[in-house]
């Protein structure tokens, strides 16, 4: 099974519109920052997320690992 590939084209200005299907699935907003990074031959669009967005997203961790007697 194949995905879809949506063509976008890049305006004389060099902007893009990221599809509707991929904004939604991302849930990106307008105004948001994305870090922009070449990658072999293409680029890629990291959302950039607010640290609160980050907040709880290592819960259930195990932080059990051997420490060093100065660092406990």
């Amino acid at each position: 099974m194949s995905l879809p590939v949506d063509i976008v084209t890049i305006s004389p200005k060099f902007q893009v519109v990221i599809p509707r299907d991929i904004r939604e699935r991302l849930k990106l907003e307008p105004g948001q920052k994305v870090q922009a990074i070449l990658y072999q031959n293409r680029v890629e669009l990291i959302p950039l997320r607010p640290a609160k967005a980050l907040r709880g997203f290592l819960r259930g961790i195990d932080a059990s690992v051997p420490r060093d007697r100065d660092r406990v």
